[in-house]
């Protein structure tokens, strides 16, 4: 049985939450949190939080071991972008775009 657990409008671009999602994708629970928990990354804290999220979801089923719990898949989807100014040299301004992401895991138990 599978459940899990959404954070929309993340502030963080898809690309680099990607970087940390890649390396912990159908890694257990446990050694996933954990691998997250000393990775430098600011991708690494927020994906640490939704996995927690989809853990707690699954500790409220009753039919769910959560000690056999695994990261099933990791989701990253752009969300809408803020698009901001620049002040440039000679009176000019370039724009920027701020990116944000919605990230969805899904744990399932290892059979």
């Amino acid at each position: 049985m599978e459940t899990k657990a959404v954070a929309k409008y993340i502030r963080i671009s898809p690309q680099k939450a990607r970087l940390v999602a890649d390396v912990v994708r159908g890694m257990d629970v446990e050694t996933a949190i954990t691998t997250l928990r000393f990775m430098p990354k600011k991708g690494a804290r927020i994906l640490r939080k939704v996995i927690e999220s989809a853990v707690a979801n699954a500790d409220q089923m009753e039919t769910i071991d959560i000690d056999t719990l695994y990261v099933k898949s990791i989701e990253i989807n752009g969300g809408p972008s803020l698009k901001r100014f620049r002040p440039r040299a000679m009176g000019r301004a370039t724009g920027i775009i701020k990116r944000t992401s919605h990230i969805t895991v899904v744990v399932d138990e290892a059979s």
